[in-house]
């Protein structure tokens, strides 16, 4: 699993244009799910991403968490972050998990994110051609990959 998190001020995602998910302060995630994932990989991931200290704290240094600022998650599918550009100038997404695969474990996602934070995560609409509004914050934007933890 890869997730692109962003800092954000404010989110939203708009399908077909209905409001699918909207948060203020918190992080927009866009999530990735690979054939080879299992749920090992999404409960790493969940706890990594409810325990991230990227917000700033009364010093401005990056030692807050979602919880210590109340914050929320808007929680994207994005087959697009298992991307092969190596060869020609068309990306192939061959690792990208088929949606027979890849649904469940957004959704598991969803759920685990939902009890590590004690909120409802906010979600796009998976499959869908979505629209994602956002205001970074700071920027901050962090990669995290579960086959690659550094």
């Amino acid at each position: 699993m890869r997730a692109v998190i962003q800092r954000v001020t404010q989110a939203s995602c708009t399908v077909e244009g209905q409001i699918t998910g909207a948060i203020e302060n918190g992080l927009l995630v866009l999530l990735g799910i690979e054939d080879a994932d299992q749920m090992e990989d999404l409960d790493w991931l969940a706890q990594k991403i409810a325990g991230i200290r990227i917000f700033s704290d009364e010093n401005g240094l990056m030692n807050k968490s979602l919880a210590d600022i109340n914050g929320n998650i808007l929680l994207i599918s994005q087959f697009t972050l298992f991307a092969a550009t190596k060869k020609g100038n068309r990306p192939g997404f061959t690792r990208a998990a088929r949606p027979d695969q890849a649904i469940p474990l957004y959704e598991s996602m969803i759920v685990k994110l939902s009890a590590l934070t004690g909120k409802e995560v906010q979600r796009g609409l998976f499959g869908a051609d979505m629209k994602i509004s956002l205001l970074n914050d700071g920027p901050v934007t962090i990669l995290i990959d579960t086959k690659n933890k550094e």
